[in-house]
């Protein structure tokens, strides 16, 4: 490119030299030109005289400038020939160099081309072998399940009878019974599936739990009596108690208190004041006051509130009883500390059904909810009171009861100090 600008300079150049000479040449033309005798001439040089005529002088000079001229223009002109002869030849060698690369870039194209062909081809011989191989393995599968499906399906229902078994095992093929009156005849008590145990103290746990089964038997069916069986109790929170009778009193199906073992203190009042109650011969009902146990450092005046409270308490889970017995509640205080120094009056169920304590004595219990294994756990099991046992500093064993509520006091039989309150 460089070389190609500078012969159109050269050229340029020329064209405005000739363009600057031709007037002189017009000019010139007039005189008519001068011949020279090249065969007159001396053989010896002479000096040249000088030329008398100035305008035969600038047309010589002329021409010999029109001379050089010419000569510059075809040297100039053979440099520009050689110039693009060579720019010629590398544009040819350059378009072989480029054709070469052509044909070296398909010549590697070809030989990818041919590779990944070649590699597709593997690719899907390998893919036909695999699915030849899991074809075959799928049909030895069918063919082992198809031999051993008899054996399975046999496993399958041994396995099934026996879990069926186990399970019909643990139930018995007896159904509750609900009787309006269940007291027969002969003295046995005839338990429903609509039972209530109520054991160890009595809390606020244990009124929640009591208290809603009371709620969902009514709402099952309000003639059908509802038992709350205590096995063993020494009474508790009497907060706790009176919730559970009032559940009781409000309740449209009957609630029966039955009294296995041992009913003390607020579970005593709450078989007491139950409109119908039943107990085992043996069973041991136990009547005293409420007594505080004050824990910590307290004043006289914070003593006498405590007392006071008890004394409310007394009043309001005393009196129904006594009224029950037909005696006022100071003539009930007063047998109490006839019977005992302590003031525990406790009776066996024969004399407590003298006493009004109970309504009927049994001889036997037929529990007929017991359908279900019990050594299977049951969602509906009721919770206990977990009392965690400790030993004091002088050795002596006890528990700890659950914290009550403001106002709240314990009322239960606790001759030996065993159930304490933090």
């Amino acid at each position: 490119m460089k070389t190609t600008t500078r012969s159109s300079l050269v050229l340029l150049a020329m064209a405005t030299a000739l363009a600057a000479r031709e007037p002189a040449e017009t000019t010139t033309a007039v005189t008519p030109p001068v011949a020279i005798d090249t065969a007159a001439a001396p053989a010896e040089e002479k000096p040249v005289e000088a030329s008398v005529d100035p305008a035969k002088d600038e047309q010589a000079k002329l021409a010999q400038e029109n001379a050089l001229a010419a000569e510059r223009l075809k040297a100039e002109t053979s440099a520009m020939q050689a110039e693009i002869t060579k720019l010629k030849m590398e544009k040819e060698l350059l378009g072989e160099r480029l054709a070469l690369a052509a044909v070296k870039r398909q010549a590697a194209q070809a030989d990818d081309d041919a590779k990944a062909e070649a590699e597709r081809a593997q690719l899907n011989r390998d893919a036909a072998l695999a699915k030849a191989r899991a074809e075959f393995l799928t049909n030895e599968l069918k063919a082992v399940q198809s031999e051993s499906g008899i054996e399975i399906a046999k496993l399958q229902n041994q396995i099934s009878e026996m879990e069926m078994d186990s399970k019909r095992r643990a139930y018995a093929d007896a159904k509750p019974v609900y009787l309006e009156n269940p007291l027969k005849e002969d003295g046995t008590l005839v338990i429903s599936d609509r039972r209530i145990p109520l054991n160890g103290p009595i809390s606020m746990s244990t009124a929640d739990h009591i208290t809603d089964r009371i709620d969902f038997y009514n709402n099952a069916d309000r003639k059908m009596p509802i038992f709350i069986v205590i096995d063993q109790s020494p009474g508790g929170s009497v907060m706790a108690g009176y919730r559970i009778l009032k559940a009781m009193e409000s309740s449209d199906a009957p609630v029966h208190v039955v009294v296995k073992s041992f009913a003390a203190s607020m579970a005593a009042g709450i078989t007491t004041l139950a409109k119908e109650s039943y107990a085992y011969p043996n069973a041991i009902i136990l009547h005293h006051q409420i007594s505080s146990t004050l824990f910590g450092q307290m004043n006289l005046t914070e003593q006498a509130e405590v007392v006071k409270e008890s004394q409310r308490w007394w009043t309001r889970l005393a009196t129904p009883v006594a009224t029950k017995m037909g005696i006022s509640t100071d003539e009930f205080i007063k047998r109490m500390y006839e019977h005992s120094s302590s003031g525990d009056w406790s009776e066996f169920g024969e004399d407590a059904q003298k006493l009004k304590w109970v309504n009927h004595i049994v001889q036997g219990i037929e529990e007929t909810s017991l359908t279900k294994n019990p050594d299977l756990k049951s969602p509906d099991a009721p919770p206990r009171t977990a009392l965690a046992e400790e030993i004091d500093a002088n050795g002596k064993p006890f528990a700890y009861l659950p914290r009550l509520t403001p106002k709240d006091v314990y009322f239960l039989y606790n001759p030996d100090g065993y159930y304490r309150v933090r």
